[in-house]
């Protein structure tokens, strides 16, 4: 694709989730979902296979229909308070709009269309999709986060880390898999959404960390199945130890990054008396545990048949993206940071 063309689409998405960050008017937030939406398009069929095809099309599909849902809903808040401001908003449009974005951002039971879309494009466009498509749905959540209805946001959390467990135990394709890791995170954080908003703002962002850093290790291996990784060590040693952990900090074991959001929402649920939502949710992500630890054990625990000359192999220079050492470095040892992440907060 011509690079005036690409630069132009990833400055409208900066610019659509600018505009939604920004913005304190339900029209102007939806203008900005919406010019998200319509520059990840390009980039998703930017290697024009079928594939990449039905999964462009399945994804306009469904953020046409959440952003159809997300005007209507504002529409009629609009027409029943006089205001257009997203702070206001009663308690059916806060309803609507709440699912109209947790289908954006892929939560079960809307989630079918997360892993079937990232597993037709390639890896960076998967990138996009897991992280920065998902900031713009987020922070209206979070501005949001006191109007909306608790008993609404626990099933749909509960049911998204279920789902993002149970779902990737039996695939073999990693871009699946990331889906349901993706899933399984915004159900912790949907959970803690309305107890404490900022501790959703900081799980989120550590999400962002860790989700790159996984998708970076793949776009330089350049693996996409789970066959693929069990012979990344012999091109590849340093960052497939690294990819390892990153594997274990994405299923939240400490001392790495991934425990501390799973430790700070568990202990805030207590802190709230909501002891069997707590061990709930810390049951469930046993599931997610699962596959993670499958996929660390076939990355480094196993040896694959080697031919003799596979060494050879770690003669050759290998493309490394500057950002991948600091973001696997968040990815990795933020844990012991926390009391000071707490002050900020």
């Amino acid at each position: 694709m011509n690079p005036l063309a690409i630069s132009i689409f990833i400055m409208s998405l900066a610019i659509g989730t600018t505009i939604t960050i920004s913005s304190h008017h339900w029209l102007l937030a939806w203008i900005g979902l919406e010019i998200n939406t319509l520059a990840l398009i390009p980039v998703m069929t930017k290697n024009p296979h079928p594939r990449a095809i039905e999964a462009a099309t399945k994804y306009f599909l469904t953020q046409a229909t959440a952003s159809a849902l997300v005007l209507f809903s504002a529409l009629i808040n609009a027409w029943q308070t006089g205001e257009w401001t997203i702070t206001t908003l009663l308690n059916p449009s806060s309803i609507n709009l709440s699912i109209a974005l947790m289908m954006k951002l892929g939560l079960a039971p809307l989630h079918f269309w997360m892993p079937e879309v990232l597993q037709g494009i390639p890896l960076l466009s998967g990138l996009i999709l897991s992280t920065w498509q998902k900031i713009a749905p987020m922070a209206l959540m979070l501005q949001i986060s006191q109007l909306v209805n608790l008993e609404l946001m626990i099933i749909i959390g509960l049911t998204s880390i279920l789902v993002g467990g149970w779902g990737g135990i039996n695939q073999t394709q990693l871009r699946k898999i990331m889906a349901f890791s993706s899933i399984g995170h915004l159900g912790w954080m949907l959970i803690i959404l309305k107890f404490n908003p900022q501790l959703t703002l900081l799980n989120f962002t550590l999400y962002l960390i860790m989700t790159s850093a996984m998708f970076l290790s793949l776009i330089i291996s350049n693996t996409t199945k789970m066959q693929d990784i069990s012979t990344m060590f012999t091109k590849t040693p340093i960052l497939t130890s690294f990819t390892m952990l990153i594997l274990l900090s994405l299923a939240g074991l400490p001392p790495l990054t991934g425990f501390t959001p799973k430790l700070l929402i568990t202990m805030e649920l207590i802190k709230q008396n909501a002891i069997f939502l707590a061990s709930t949710i810390m049951f469930l992500s046993l599931l997610a545990l699962f596959f993670y630890i499958r996929l660390t054990y076939i990355l480094t625990l196993t040896l694959p048949p080697n031919t003799s000359y596979s060494t050879t192999l770690w003669y050759f220079k290998t493309k490394i993206n500057p950002f991948v050492s600091p973001i696997s470095s968040f990815a990795l040892f933020i844990f012991p940071l926390s009391p000071s992440l707490l002050l900020l907060m």
